[in-house]
C-alpha cells in the first residue's frame, strides 16, 4: 500500500463582521446584472476576482465563488441583530497544494481587501475534514468489516453500476460512519469519484507525492508517470479515508472554535476519531469483532493523519494543475462540438466522405452568423469568459465591446 496524498479536504468557518456600505453596493450592483441575465457573473473587487451567483441560500445574499484556488464565500446584508455576516469554504484543490497556513493568508488578505478587520474571537470554525489517499491494489471493501461504537451511525453505498445483475457479488465502493454535523468517517473508492465528477488535477497530485519520495516503488511511480492507472486502474485502486469534524463536535465535545483553539485540540479530534471507529482484518479464531486487528490500511491512514497537521499540503505548483483542468475542459467541449457536427451530417444525410467538406461549410456558417450579430457574438464572449475566468489561459477581467 502507497500513501499518495494526506491533508485537509474542507475548511469552512464563520467570521463576526459586516461588510463595508461600498461593498454592499458594488455586489447588488452586481448581483441585479446576474439575476437580469440569470447567470453567475464576473466580479472584481479589492483585487480579487470571484463568481458571483444571481441568488442567494440559507439566510446570504450574496454567494460568491474564488475558483479551485481560491474560497467560496457567503455573506449576509449588515444587519445589527446579527454580527455573523460572513460564511467562507475551501476546498481540496487549494489546501492540497498550498497547505493550511497559506489558506490562512488568502482568507486575511481578501477580507482585508474589503476593509475588514477582525479579532481571533471572531473566527468560528465550522467543519474540518481531513484525508489520506493510498493505492491499495486488490483492496475489496467490506461493511461487515467496522467496528464501532453504539452511538454511530453508518450508512453504505452501493452505485448502480457496480451492482452485477446477473447474480454476482457487488462491489462496495463507499462506507460513511457517523453524521455530517458530529463526527463522520468516510471510506470510498476515490479513482471511482474523480472520474466520475471530472477532477483530473488529482492524477498529477498524486503522481507528483511520489516523484519526491526517494523511497516510492519505480514501478509505482510509473503507473502515475505514464497515465496507465487513469487508463486501466484494475486492482489498483486508490482508496480515501476521510475524518470529518462537524460544528458540534468541534464545539461541544472538544471547545474548538478559533485558530488557536484547532492548532491546540485538532490532533486530538483525528486521534480519538480512530479509536471510536476501526476497520479491522477478521480473524478466523476469533469471533469478537472488538478484538479484531486493525486492517493495514487503516493503520497506515491512521499513522498519516497523526502526524503534522498544520501545513498538511503537498507542495505541488498549482498553475499546471490549472492547465490540466483548462485542457480537460477543452478536451471535453471539443468533444461535444465535433459530435453535434457529425450529427448535423448525419441529419443531412451526409456521407462519410463528405464529412470534410459539411465540417468546412459548418464553420462558413458559424463566422457568418458571428459578423451578422456582433453585438450577440460580443455577449456570448463575454458570457463565456466570465464563466471560465478561473480556468481560461489569461485570467483577465477584460470585456469585449458590444
Amino acid at each position: 500500500m502507497t500513501v499518495l496524498h494526506r491533508g485537509f479536504d474542507t475548511i469552512a468557518l464563520s467570521v463576526k463582521a459586516h461588510i463595508t456600505d461600498t461593498l454592499l453596493e458594488a455586489l447588488k450592483a452586481d448581483k441585479a446584472r446576474a439575476e437580469e441575465e440569470r447567470r453567475d457573473v464576473q466580479f472584481d473587487y479589492g483585487g480579487f476576482t470571484f463568481l458571483l451567483k444571481p441568488h442567494g441560500g440559507a439566510g446570504y445574499s450574496f454567494l460568491l465563488s474564488g475558483g479551485n484556488s481560491g474560497a467560496n464565500w457567503s455573506i449576509k446584508t449588515p444587519n445589527a441583530k446579527d454580527p455573523w455576516g460572513i460564511r467562507v469554504s475551501v476546498g481540496s484543490f487549494f489546501l492540497a497544494t498550498e497547505g493550511l497556513g497559506a489558506v490562512r493568508e488568502h482568507l486575511d488578505a481578501v477580507l482585508a481587501s474589503w476593509g475588514i478587520r477582525y479579532r481571533e474571537e471572531d473566527v468560528s470554525i465550522a467543519r474540518a475534514d481531513v484525508c489520506v489517499d493510498i493505492l491499495a491494489q486488490g483492496f475489496r471493501l467490506n461493511p461487515d468489516h467496522f467496528v464501532m461504537h453504539s452511538s454511530c451511525r453508518r450508512r453504505d453505498h452501493l452505485t448502480a453500476d457496480d451492482i452485477a445483475v446477473n447474480g454476482r457479488s457487488s462491489r462496495v465502493t463507499s462506507v460513511t460512519v457517523g453524521g455530517p454535523a458530529n463526527r463522520q468517517i468516510i471510506v470510498y473508492d476515490k479513482t471511482t469519484e474523480i472520474m466520475a465528477r471530472a477532477k483530473p488535477y488529482w492524477w498529477d497530485i498524486w503522481y507528483d507525492t511520489l516523484r519526491r519520495n526517494a523511497d516510492a516503488d519505480p514501478a509505482t511511480v510509473d503507473l502515475l508517470r505514464y497515465g496507465t492507472l487513469r487508463r486501466n486502474i484494475g486492482p489498483n485502486r486508490v482508496w480515501r479515508v476521510e475524518v470529518r469534524a462537524g460544528k458540534n463536535l468541534l464545539k461541544d465535545r472538544w471547545h474548538i472554535r478559533t485558530w488557536s483553539d484547532f492548532y491546540a485540540r485538532f490532533g486530538d479530534v483525528i486521534s480519538e476519531a480512530f479509536e471510536v471507529v476501526r476497520y479491522c482484518a477478521p480473524s478466523d479464531r476469533d469471533t469478537n469483532r472488538a478484538r479484531w486487528p486493525a486492517h493495514p490500511i487503516w493503520a497506515l491512514a491512521r499513522t498519516e493523519m497523526n502526524s503534522d497537521l498544520e501545513e498538511m499540503s503537498e507542495g505541488t505548483d498549482p498553475e499546471p494543475l490549472k492547465e490540466v483542468v483548462r485542457e480537460d475542459h477543452i478536451a471535453l467541449i471539443y468533444r461535444n462540438v465535433l459530435g453535434s457536427c457529425i450529427t448535423l451530417a448525419a441529419l443531412e444525410g451526409q456521407p462519410l466522405t463528405a464529412l470534410s467538406d459539411f465540417i468546412t461549410g459548418l464553420a462558413e456558417k458559424m463566422q457568418y452568423s458571428t459578423k451578422a450579430d456582433p453585438a450577440r457574438t460580443a455577449r456570448q464572449l463575454n458570457e463565456a469568459s466570465e464563466r471560465y475566468v478561473f480556468v481560461k489561459a489569461q485570467n483577465s477581467p477584460m470585456r469585449y465591446d458590444t
